[in-house]
């Protein structure tokens, strides 16, 4: 494929799709990911798209939201990892919310192996994902159906939560930065995920590494208010993906990065440098190879130095 049928290409499921990353463009058209990346520098500077972390979106600063159908061909192996992590955070017994999404509807399939837990959600395919599940309740919220996602919003859903009182919420987004937290771009969506989050004790965002430093027009969960964030591993060459990470974990977010390139799903914790309002979850930990995001020093637990010190002053 020649450069020009190549870009055409690329500008043609940007402008479908809204946002894409350079693993899915380098799929399609059948080349490298430095290639795309080339690809995408001169779109850029002819105006028809803007570059962000991991891949290329609509020009203007503010993407538009894509359809169920887009987004569910869009980073599948990365929402496979995020999911399977972020399924390993749910306790039999628990009640939880779940919000609208691909990366959830992925969540939704892994629960279902959760006994004694109970659902809340505005997602018919999340709802979907649980019907069949064994000791598995399902509590759907009232609203009005919006078919591009098909989540329930409006006031039904919003007055159906009032009252509500769960352990914690599982969202996602359009966008993730560390100065404005988790948004989207559709104005209903977000006052509903609004409404989700004010219903949970602790907040999960999932979102793959495409969408982090993008800002969209509504947001729905600053960034002081979320617990954890699951995301996958960042290509090497994204620093600013990296960045990214660590400015999150500097405002208190714990981060739980899910490897999908690697076997079985490596798992890191990046722990927060400044102490938050609230108390985070402890990093989680498995096994595996580690996520290289930032130097080996910051990614210590905290909690680790301390019990050496205590053991240390124990032997003395």
């Amino acid at each position: 494929m020649f450069a020009a049928e190549r870009r055409q290409l690329i500008l043609e499921m940007v402008r479908a799709n809204g946002a894409v990353s350079l693993r899915e463009l380098a799929r399609v058209v059948q080349t490298s990911e430095v290639t795309v990346r080339r690809d995408v520098r001169a779109l850029e500077a002819e105006g028809l798209l803007d570059r962000r972390h991991g891949g290329a979106v609509l020009p203007g600063g503010f993407t538009r939201e894509s359809g169920f159908p887009q987004k569910s061909h869009l980073a599948t192996a990365e929402k496979t990892a995020i999911a399977d992590v972020a399924a390993g955070l749910v306790e039999e017994g628990e009640a939880v919310v779940v919000g609208a999404g691909t990366t959830t509807q992925e969540l939704a399939r892994r629960l279902a192996r959760v006994p004694g837990l109970t659902v809340v959600t505005n997602s018919l395919l999340v709802a979907q994902a649980l019907a069949h599940a064994n000791r598995v309740e399902v509590v759907m919220t009232g609203g009005t159906l919006r078919g591009s996602n098909y989540a329930l919003v409006g006031s039904g859903a919003e007055q159906s939560l009032q009252g509500l009182r769960v352990s914690r919420a599982f969202l996602s987004g359009s966008g993730l930065t560390a100065e404005r937290g988790l948004s989207t771009s559709n104005m209903l969506s977000a006052s509903v995920d609004r409404a989700l989050v004010q219903a949970a004790a602790e907040v999960v965002v999932l979102a793959d590494h495409t969408k982090l430093g993008t800002d969209t027009m509504f947001q729905t969960v600053p960034t002081d208010v979320i617990t954890r964030l699951v995301t996958d591993e960042p290509p090497a060459h994204d620093d600013r993906a990296a960045t990214e990470l660590q400015a999150l974990a500097d405002q208190g977010v714990q981060i739980t990065v899910a490897g999908s390139a690697v076997p079985g799903g490596a798992v890191d914790g990046i722990p927060p440098r400044r102490p938050r309002r609230d108390s985070p979850l402890p990093v989680q930990r498995r096994g595996g190879p580690t996520a290289q995001l930032r130097s080996a020093s910051a990614l210590v637990d905290p909690g680790d130095r301390e019990r050496a010190r205590v053991a240390d002053m124990r032997r003395r």
